[in-house]
C-alpha cells in the first residue's frame, strides 16, 4: 500500500520533472512559436501521469540502488 508522504512526493516531483523536461524538449523541437504553450500543455498532460506512475514504481528500487552504490563508495 502506498503511504501518503510517498504519494504526495510523487505528485510534486512528477509535476516538477515533467514540466521541466517537456518544456525543454518542446522548446528544442518547436522553438518559440505561436501556439508553443498550447503544444507544451498537451505534451505535459500526457507526461505528468506517466512521471507520477514511474516515480511510484521506481522510488523504492532507486532508493535501494542508491544505498548500495553509496555503501560501495565508502
Amino acid at each position: 500500500m502506498i503511504n501518503l508522504p510517498d504519494f504526495v512526493f510523487s505528485l510534486v516531483m512528477g509535476c516538477l520533472m515533467s514540466l521541466s523536461i517537456t518544456f525543454v524538449t518542446t522548446l528544442a523541437r518547436l522553438g518559440v512559436t505561436d501556439g508553443f504553450f498550447g503544444v507544451w500543455l498537451e505534451v505535459w498532460l500526457v507526461a505528468y501521469p506517466v512521471a507520477v506512475i514511474c516515480i511510484l514504481i521506481y522510488k523504492p528500487w532507486a532508493g535501494k540502488l542508491t544505498a548500495k552504490l553509496l555503501e560501495k563508495m565508502k
